[in-house]
């Protein structure tokens, strides 16, 4: 059973920072690209960050280059997410999903590209 649980999540002050877990089970993650949505209040799921199965290639959204660093552990079948300087407009569900993929430099943050999703990790930043 494919399974993709999000954590790290939690309340934090503008300028702090976070980092987010995706914990995958039921399938090797090496053969996985893996991207990072995240929805606000009252707006659509956006792509953030992804990462290919190589690790050589990561995709950051405007919104939160410079800030963010994905990364990936395939040994512990887990993909992170560190953001720092986090702002009051970074609070959102964050979500992170996996595809299959034979192509080991590619990633995308396109939501209709991904199979699985885990359910998502809260984060808000408020002072």
């Amino acid at each position: 059973q494919v399974q993709l649980v999000e954590s790290g999540g939690g309340l934090v002050q503008p300028g702090g920072s976070l980092r987010l877990s995706c914990a995958t089970s039921g399938f090797t993650l090496d053969y996985y690209a893996i991207g990072w949505f995240r929805q606000a209040p009252g707006k659509e799921r956006e792509g953030i960050s992804c990462i290919s199965t190589s690790d050589s290639s990561t995709y950051y959204d405007d919104s939160v280059k410079g800030r963010s660093t994905i990364s990936r552990d395939n040994a512990k079948s887990t993909v992170y997410l560190q953001m720092n300087s986090l702002k009051p407009e970074d609070t959102a569900v964050y979500y992170c999903a996996a595809v299959f993929t034979l192509r080991p430099t590619e990633c995308s943050v396109l939501e209709g590209s991904y199979d699985y999703w885990g359910q998502g990790t809260q984060v808000t930043v408020s002072s």
